[in-house]
């Protein structure tokens, strides 16, 4: 599942590329046609990511909303602008963003592909694309979101009021911190299940889970309210050091043990990058336990039995 690392750098992406001009709104899949009618033509003004969740005003008053799920994707062609500053930034390949005749998913990771270059602009949709947005010079196509809704100002802020804080898009990050401890520790629910409440903390999903608590040799099945106000304060603060440097670099590596060229084997190389994250029955990193895969609340959940209790 797209993680919130993933959204917010396609609210980025679509800060550099389409916020400030009108936008082409359509609806290939023929899934959106009614809200791509609504926005089509209208000028794009911001797109912000909270959570997994983006959020996209138009002058016209509406704003798009956009949920990945477990399955959503974009695939951004044309003139795709660089998102570090230095040079190209670079997808989990290792490839400059701006190419031609090809496209760059984005959806858990980034990968480019080829696109159709029969020479016409806009390229020709590919599969089931539910909403394109397009100027003359870059297209991004969403495919297989949750939800993907127009709404009005009042009703997306009412879901952002039901999400939990995010790092990214907090005013003040200890007092998001704080509001976190309050959320988790006046539960009796495993902090496990917790962690992945949206409502509780934005943007943690499966993977960012599973490595926080063992980054922090926490029992996933501890419950909230047994969890040391302590220990979820720096499980706030480890989460908003790996979300921005999943948004930096485009992928989600969480080992903090490893040096430069580690980190960079780990961009190309997914066994690699996490401590125990689909790494069932294989040696903990740390003290060579099998690590166990159960499942919590209808997913799958990963630890070392030694290293968390």
């Amino acid at each position: 599942m797209p993680e919130g690392h993933t959204v917010h750098r396609i609210a980025q992406q679509l800060t550099l590329d389409l916020v400030g001009r009108p936008v082409a709104v359509s609806s290939p899949q023929g899934r959106f046609a009614d809200g791509a009618a609504r926005l089509d033509g209208r000028t794009m003004l911001a797109a912000t990511a909270v959570g997994k969740q983006l959020f996209c005003p138009f002058d016209s008053g509406d704003v798009l909303r956009v949920h990945l799920g477990l399955y959503g994707a974009w695939d951004l062609y044309g003139q795709v602008s660089p998102l570090t500053d230095g040079g190209p930034a670079r997808g989990s390949l290792g490839a400059p963003r701006v190419r031609p005749a090809t496209r760059l998913r984005v959806s858990e990771e980034e990968s480019v592909h080829a696109a159709p270059d029969d020479g016409t602009w806009p390229p020709p949709p590919v599969g089931q694309v539910r909403v394109r947005l397009a100027t003359d010079a870059f297209v991004a196509d969403l495919r297989g979101p949750s939800a993907c809704e127009v709404l009005t100002p009042d009703e997306a802020d009412a879901v952002r009021a039901r999400l939990g804080p995010d790092p990214v898009t907090a005013e003040d990050v200890d007092a998001a911190g704080d509001e976190v401890v309050r959320r988790v520790t006046g539960r009796g629910v495993a902090v496990g299940q917790l962690l992945m409440d949206q409502s509780v903390v934005a943007g943690i999903g499966n993977v960012y889970r599973a490595e926080l608590l063992f980054r922090a040799r926490l029992d996933p099945w501890t419950p909230g309210r047994r969890v040391p106000p302590d220990t979820v304060r720096a499980l706030w603060r480890d989460w908003a050091r790996l979300l921005a440097d999943g948004i930096r670099e485009g992928v989600m590596l969480t080992r903090e043990d490893l040096d430069a060229d580690g980190r960079e084997l780990a961009r190309h190389d997914p066994t690699v990058r996490h401590w125990v994250y689909r790494r069932t029955g294989l040696p903990c990193r740390v003290c060579g336990t099998p690590v166990l895969m159960e499942e919590m609340a209808t997913r799958n959940l990963y630890r070392c039995p030694v290293c968390q209790v």
